[in-house]
């Protein structure tokens, strides 16, 4: 079941590569510090999910400006993400949903990702973007069925100015 707006965002804790190793990130421990965007790719090293980490990551200020943290999830594990992120110069935080759950928490799976081309990934996550405010709220939400589509991130931001 896909999560609406209105609805409080499903707590999660994912693993992230941080400085020291690998590190656990809890959604709960993030909420109430300042307003969260979370952005669901399918899979790192690809072009339109390094697309719009990069362009994210060097307009980052405006998300900082308008008190939101910006978080990456994809399905990739905490060590091909951060070799991604070297690689691309993608400065947001990465977290593994290694095993998908947080994405079937969020009703964002695919069940078959690019059937086109005979590919048996289940469990791949849309590419997906989700404000979540201060209190734990899902403020927007958008879930996109293609993989090339992007987030409409002036709604994403117009979102985040209401919540200033």
């Amino acid at each position: 079941m896909a999560i609406n707006i209105g609805d409080k965002a499903p707590d999660f804790t994912l693993v992230s590569k941080g400085a020291e190793g690998p590190e656990l990130v809890k959604l709960s421990e993030l909420v109430g510090k300042s307003n969260l965007v979370l952005l669901f790719v399918p899979m790192a090293f690809t072009g339109g999910c390094t697309t719009e980490f990069c362009d994210i990551s060097k307009g980052i200020s405006a998300y900082d400006e308008l008190d939101a943290k910006v978080i990456g999830i994809s399905g990739d594990n905490p060590f091909a993400q951060a070799e991604w992120a070297e690689k691309e110069g993608i400065t947001i935080q990465l977290l593994s949903d290694y095993e998908h759950e947080v994405t079937k928490a969020y009703g964002i799976a695919y069940e078959q990702f690019l059937p086109e081309a005979n590919l048996i990934m289940g469990g791949v996550s849309k590419r997906s973007a989700f404000v979540i405010d201060k209190e734990g709220i899902v403020r927007y939400a958008e879930v996109l069925e293609s993989p090339k589509d992007m987030p409409d991130f002036d709604k994403v931001k117009e979102t985040l100015k209401g919540l200033a």
